[in-house]
């Protein structure tokens, strides 16, 4: 029902401002036109744009109620600094939006009145016919009134006409909400192609490019950070086996007990190195990951976690690579910062499809406090799901819990 009044208002209210705007903008864009060779109607087709654009803002508050969307306002291209008095007049003629939100004044009234009128109709139908046995005593026994019933073949009398008349009315009801729908649906679309359709690519098109500056730079952050642990981690390891060896080669010949002792002792930091560098790959790719999907992935990196974890994988589809990546990175640094900084006693990690939306939630009874500014590790985090045009949102208080979210779309 409240979608029902929802679209109602809008069409009704809708086409009087139709018919308003209508008429205020032929008048104007045909005076201006007409007298612009002698420089009047340029003010006028500046003032009719500015109408129009009003117009324009009103209708695409009333677009986001009908298609359910947050309303998207275009960016009329403001007047160059410094510009002169002349040249800040006749502005909204240099951008094109404001000729769409004119044609769009202009050609929405054919629209406003069909969508007026089958709301007024579909109406007045079951309120019409559901309340017929309360007047049609009344109107049945005017002399002369032959009712549709009769003749529609179906009879005369007021049984037989409000039998007619309420089955009528009932159907209609039936009718009324799609009816209703479809008849705002043809208004708003044809709003919506005009008066936001280049906002919402232009929308599309910064998403895009802020997407792309963040993968650029999570996968910097992630190559530098690789960088700075191979650095402080195996290839120091790696320079001190290098000595090691060579000292077990000097004391060969002369103490073989010592070098036995040394190569002992050198084996031991290969395996160290070796596990070293296993834990590195997995922040990259680990190979559980492209062979056997998310589920075991996250099943290993819970074992692996050395605070308890309670994991909930509801899905078992394979999806892109990218989207994998992204939701096994978020999970793998996610636990590698509680089990380093939240003091807490229990994790939960819990994996599900709502849509064509894959949403990971991990929770802890941590100390809280976690956020994502710049600066912190969460930041890249954030970074890393932009890229794939997901979004990470961190609910932290000063004591706990955390509880961090990450949706990723996986159409």
């Amino acid at each position: 029902m409240r979608r029902v009044l929802l679209d109602t208002r809008y069409t009704l209210v809708g086409f009087p401002t139709a018919v308003i705007g209508f008429v205020i903008m032929v008048t104007g864009f045909a005076a201006g036109l007409g007298t612009a060779v002698v420089w009047i109607g340029l003010p006028l087709l500046a003032g009719t744009l500015m109408v129009a654009r009003g117009f324009a803002d009103a209708e695409r508050g009333w677009l986001s109620d009908v298609l359910k969307r947050p309303p998207v306002r275009p960016r009329y291209r403001p007047a160059p600094s410094g510009a002169g008095r002349i040249r800040r007049l006749v502005n909204p003629m240099t951008s094109g939006q404001s000729w769409l939100d004119l044609l769009h004044g202009i050609l929405v009234f054919p629209f406003a009145v069909l969508s007026f009128v089958l709301t007024v109709v579909f109406w007045s139908l079951p309120l019409a016919g559901l309340t017929y046995p309360l007047y049609g005593i009344i109107t049945s026994r005017i002399p002369g009134n032959v009712e549709l019933p009769e003749l529609l073949g179906f009879g005369e009398g007021y049984f037989t006409n409000s039998i007619f008349y309420v089955s009528v009315g009932l159907a209609s009801a039936l009718l009324l909400p799609f009816t209703v729908r479809g008849a705002a649906l043809i208004r708003a679309g044809f709003g919506r192609a005009l008066l936001t359709g280049v906002a919402e690519l232009q929308e599309r098109i910064d998403d895009l490019a802020e997407g792309r500056a963040a993968a650029v730079s999570a996968e910097a952050n992630a190559l530098r950070k690789l960088e700075r642990d191979i650095h402080d981690g195996p290839q120091q390891r790696l320079v001190s086996l290098a000595m090691e060896l060579s000292r077990a080669q000097r004391q060969m010949g002369k103490d073989p007990e010592a070098a036995q002792a040394t190569i002992k002792s050198a084996i031991t930091a290969t395996r160290e190195t070796l596990d070293e560098l296993r834990a590195l790959s997995r922040g990259i790719a680990p190979p559980i990951l492209s062979d056997r999907g998310l589920a075991p992935a996250l099943a290993a990196l819970a074992g692996r976690c050395t605070i308890p974890v309670d994991l909930d994988v509801q899905i078992v589809e394979r999806f892109q690579a990218a989207t994998e990546n992204a939701i096994y990175f978020v999970c793998a640094e996610t636990l590698t910062n509680v089990a380093k900084h939240s003091r807490a006693t229990v994790c939960t990690v819990q994996l599900l499809r709502i849509g064509d939306i894959l949403m990971l939630t991990i929770g802890d009874d941590g100390v809280g406090g976690a956020h994502v500014a710049k600066g912190h590790g969460l930041a890249g985090l954030a970074d890393r799901l932009r890229a794939v045009d997901g979004e990470l949102t961190v609910q932290s208080p000063d004591g706990g819990p955390t509880v961090i979210v990450a949706e990723v779309p996986c159409r």
